[in-house]
């Protein structure tokens, strides 16, 4: 028998090969959902996920306390998908400068690939990626009431409060509105350990049944139970203030603000939106405007740094800040002299308010 010469094996074996490989690509869909996510893409939402119904423009999450610091993420929408996540705020000094540095983009990009705040935590920055997830569900929350204004006053909205600071822990308020009514409260943070397990038990319901019944954050104290009251009612107003135009349940709230109610027939509608608490070396600063036709008319800081040599610089240069939010009509303001750490957490407080006016 003659045995087969070495070349034309090699031919023989390369034909196949290249068959083979032929053969492969013929069988490979026509769309790879994995290349938009390779390509930096957001792919398609599934249900249930970002909300959609065109919401557009940037939405800025509430701010996570972790314990190394503050986590604030930013959100990027397009016709209700998420098309660029960013972290505005996360923790830095010392070895937080490369965690952070190594998980936030990462953190970032599965945000805009699972098109959701159900994403996994990155192995070694479990704290900040727990911010992260928290404030990135704050954001859709956020535009998830966006939606529901824009497909109808009758559209179910969820709005999550800012984080109330108390004495003996923080208290935040998540309510959903439908047709201009609170129907549902509950309190995702209270205060807890020792005492305050029972006084949350016993508090919590029934500030969440006032709410409801009220439909405003101008509700009752409960008694034995004054600093978790306090804290209820103020996450409760900056959730309701959250209420975009023409949808909100926020009138008539015994904080001084919180309208969203249109006015002339509802051509020049009014707001009162919050922004996110910013934490600055001397204290957390928020603010609250007043937009009105697309115009800021009028601006202040529900919180300042205070204490000590803070409080004559508060007073000093939060009247100038709150001019100049009005006279710009944004939050390109320049820092008042030396005031530098109260300006800048005006400004980035200002800015989130704006966002959630969609501008």
């Amino acid at each position: 028998m003659r045995k087969s010469h070495p070349v034309r094996r090699a031919v023989l074996a390369g034909a196949a090969t290249v068959s083979g490989i032929v053969l492969l690509l013929s069988l490979k869909p026509a769309s790879d959902p994995g290349s938009a996510q390779a390509a930096g893409q957001a792919p398609p939402a599934a249900a249930g996920q970002a909300p959609q119904g065109g919401v557009n423009g940037a939405v800025t999450g509430d701010a996570a306390q972790t314990q190394y610091g503050a986590v604030q993420v930013r959100l990027t929408m397009n016709n209700g998908k998420i098309t660029q996540a960013e972290a505005v705020q996360a923790p830095k000094g010392g070895r937080s400068d490369q965690i952070t540095a190594s998980s936030v983009p990462r953190l970032n990009q599965a945000a805009v690939a699972a098109q959701s705040a159900e994403i996994d935590a990155v192995s070694g920055a479990t704290y900040t990626s727990a911010g992260y997830k928290k404030s990135l569900q704050s954001a859709l929350d956020k535009a998830k009431a966006s939606a529901g204004a824009q497909q109808g006053s009758g559209g179910a909205q969820t709005l999550t409060g800012d984080v109330a600071q108390t004495q003996y822990g923080p208290v935040q308020v998540r309510v959903t509105v439908t047709g201009g009514k609170i129907t549902k409260a509950e309190a995702v943070q209270a205060p807890k350990g020792g005492r305050s397990d029972q006084i949350t038990a016993s508090s919590v319901p029934r500030l969440n049944q006032a709410a409801v019944a009220a439909g405003t954050a101008d509700i009752d104290a409960v008694s034995g139970a004054t600093y978790t009251s306090a804290g209820y009612k103020k996450s409760l107003q900056s959730a309701l203030d959250k209420a975009p135009a023409g949808g909100g349940s926020s009138q008539g709230a015994g904080s001084g603000g919180g309208q969203a109610a249109g006015s002339g027939g509802g051509q020049a509608a009014t707001q009162t939106l919050t922004g996110s608490v910013a934490q600055t070396q001397y204290g957390p600063v928020q603010v609250r405007v007043t937009v009105a036709g697309g115009k800021i008319t009028k601006a202040e800081a529900v919180q300042a740094p205070k204490g000590g040599r803070s409080d004559q610089i508060t007073s000093s240069s939060v009247p100038r800040l709150n001019q100049a939010a009005v006279a710009a009509g944004n939050a390109q303001i320049d820092a008042v002299s030396g005031a530098t750490y109260t300006s800048a957490g005006y400004k980035q407080s200002l800015q989130s308010a704006l966002d959630q006016a969609g501008g």
